[in-house]
């Protein structure tokens, strides 16, 4: 169902996924999708003890043989040139997921996404926030009921050390994708 779609696939910095994202884009370029990435400033510029910034922008370029968008202007064109027939934020940070709440577009990543929604086509949100089930819960709510807008289920990935904590269960990204091209949320969302 994912051949010979195009995805834009927003990454932000939740950088200890990065590993688990990298598997799971392959496997869409496997199926056959069209991916287009689109990298948060902090994902282009953070070296940290998961990743150097440059090391991993190559291999997500490498895998999805297509260069990433950098810049808010260059993210400004997904609405216009309607560039995805769906769009994908994974890892979405809670900065992201707070900032995307209110509207606010300081990020190719977010810019993208409001360029890619203001065509009513879908956008897959896979959640990876420390603060999930804390200040970030009221933003969650907020988005779990807007239109075009579908979530990769998530649930608790530490309960004891970090209870506010919430991760995407990225492998079904895309079972997520499938069903929100048609409209759909997967479910259960909460696993």
């Amino acid at each position: 169902m994912l051949s010979d779609l195009n995805v834009g696939f927003g990454i932000t910095g939740s950088f200890c996924t990065f590993d688990r994202i990298k598997g799971h884009i392959k496997n869409l370029k496997n199926e056959g999708a069209n991916i287009t990435p689109v990298f948060s400033f902090n994902t282009q510029s953070m070296d940290t003890r998961f990743a150097k910034a440059s090391d991993f922008i190559g291999e997500i370029e490498e895998i999805t043989g297509n260069k990433g968008i950098y810049t808010i202007q260059q993210a400004e064109t997904v609405g216009p040139g309607k560039l995805f027939d769906v769009m994908i934020i994974a890892p979405c940070t809670g900065n992201t997921l707070a900032k995307f709440t209110n509207g606010i577009t300081d990020t190719p990543v977010l810019m993208a996404a409001k360029a890619h929604i203001r065509n009513e086509r879908p956008l897959v949100i896979g959640i990876s926030t420390n603060d999930g089930l804390g200040m970030n819960f009221q933003n969650l709510g907020r988005l779990m009921n807007v239109k075009n807008l579908y979530f990769v289920p998530f649930g608790q990935d530490d309960c004891i050390k970090k209870p506010n904590s919430l991760v995407a269960h990225f492998d079904k990204i895309n079972d997520t994708l499938e069903n929100a091209i048609n409209n759909k949320q997967i479910q259960p969302v909460i696993i």
